[in-house]
C-alpha cells in the first residue's frame, strides 16, 4: 500500500489506518512490557497496575504484563524508550497524557506524536487547588486576594514542571490575574505534602494524589477542576462553577509504539474497553475521584492533538519553548 504524505498531527491522527502491517501470529504472541513514566506509586504507576491486575485476574489477554518504572529526563527516557520499540505491539505505554504531550514541543527532546499509536483514554483525574488545613485561606477567593497583594509571593507546588499541576497554576493565574511563585517536586505526592508541612502554600496536583490528606484534614480544597463537584469534596465548588474558564485533568490513557499492526491496536483497545467496564476498574475510578471518560483510538489521537495545541500556548507563556 502506498503511504500518503501528512502533516505531524494529521500523520499522527491517521497512523492507525495507514500503511499498518499485519499480524503475523496471532496477539499477543509474548508478556506485555506497560512502561510509566513516574516513579512507583504516582497516578500513571497506580493506574498501570490496577490495569495489568484487572486484564490478569480477568485473563483478557493470554500473556503475562510487567509494568516497568522508566523515570527521568521529564518523561523522555520512558518516551524515547518507547520510540526504540517502533513496530513492536507488545510495549504499550501508560500515562499518555500532559507529560508526552508537552515533550513533542521540546525540539530537543526528539519525541513527536506521530511515534506512538493511541490507544484509548479510560479518565481524567482532575486537579484541586489545594492548602494547608491550618491556612488563612477558607476559599478559593481568599487565596485569590492573597495572591494579589503580594504578587509572586505565594508558593505553589507541583510534580512534573510541563505536566497538570503547573498548567493549572498557569491556567489560574491567566484566569485571575493573581501571581504565584511556581515550585516544581520530584511528585505530585511530594507537593502535597510540602503543603502539609508548610514550606508551601497550595499544591495544583490531582485530587487523587491528595485524597488521604483531605481525610484526616491536613489539607483544605478550595476547588476543582472537574465538571461537576466531587463526592470526595462536595463543599469544593469546580472552577467553572466560579466563573472560570477551566476544566482540566490529568488524562488517563494508553498508547502502543508507531508502525504497530492495526489488528494488534483493535484488539487491545477492545481489551481496554473490557478494563473501562470491568467492576474492578469502576472501583479504582470511583476511589481515586476520576471522572469516567471513554476515548477509543481514534478519538483519542484527535484529542492528543487538540491538547498539544493548547500546551504550545502554555509552555510558551512560561518560558519552556521560544515565543516565535
Amino acid at each position: 500500500m502506498k503511504k500518503k504524505t501528512f502533516t505531524k498531527s494529521a500523520l499522527f491522527a491517521a497512523a492507525l489506518t495507514a500503511g499498518m502491517p499485519a499480524l503475523a501470529q496471532p496477539y499477543p504472541s509474548k508478556g506485555l512490557e506497560i512502561v510509566v513514566h513516574t516513579g512507583p506509586g504516582a497516578g500513571n504507576d497506580r493506574v498501570a497496575r490496577i490495569f495489568a491486575d484487572i486484564v490478569q485476574r480477568e485473563k483478557l489477554v493470554s500473556q503475562p504484563l510487567t509494568v516497568v518504572n522508566k523515570v527521568g529526563g521529564l518523561g523522555t527516557v520512558a518516551f524515547n524508550y518507547m520510540k526504540s520499540k517502533r513496530g513492536d505491539p507488545h510495549v504499550i505505554l501508560s500515562g499518555v497524557g500532559s507529560t508526552l504531550v508537552a515533550a513533542t514541543l521540546r525540539p530537543e527532546f526528539g519525541v513527536s506524536l506521530d511515534q506512538y499509536t493511541p490507544l484509548a483514554m479510560l479518565a481524567r483525574d482532575p486537579q484541586a487547588v489545594m492548602v494547608n488545613a491550618d491556612s488563612p485561606w477558607r476559599t478559593f477567593k481568599d487565596l485569590i486576594d492573597a495572591a494579589k497583594r503580594e504578587p509572586g509571593t505565594l508558593v505553589g507546588s507541583y510534580g512534573t514542571p510541563t505536566a497538570g499541576g503547573r498548567t493549572l497554576l498557569w491556567m489560574i493565574e491567566r484566569e485571575t490575574g493573581a501571581r504565584f511563585k511556581p515550585v516544581s517536586m520530584k511528585s505530585g505526592s511530594e507537593a502535597i505534602i510540602s503543603v502539609m508541612g508548610g514550606h508551601t502554600h497550595l499544591s495544583t496536583e490531582n485530587v487523587s494524589e491528595g485524597i488521604a490528606a483531605v481525610e484526616s484534614k491536613k489539607i483544605r480544597v478550595l476547588a476543582v477542576t472537574s465538571g461537576q463537584r466531587l463526592p470526595a469534596v462536595p463543599d469544593a465548588p469546580t472552577l467553572k462553577e466560579l466563573g472560570y474558564n477551566i476544566h482540566f485533568g490529568a488524562a488517563r490513557g494508553f498508547a502502543m509504539p508507531a508502525g504497530v499492526p492495526e489488528d494488534a491496536v483493535k484488539h487491545m483497545e477492545g481489551v481496554l474497553e473490557r478494563v473501562y467496564h470491568s467492576p474492578g476498574w469502576k472501583a479504582h475510578a470511583q476511589q481515586s475521584h476520576y471522572e469516567s471518560v471513554w476515548m477509543g483510538s481514534a478519538e483519542f489521537g484527535q484529542y492528543l492533538i487538540l491538547r498539544r495545541a493548547q500546551a504550545q500556548e502554555f509552555l510558551k507563556a512560561i518560558g519552556a519553548m521560544p515565543k516565535s
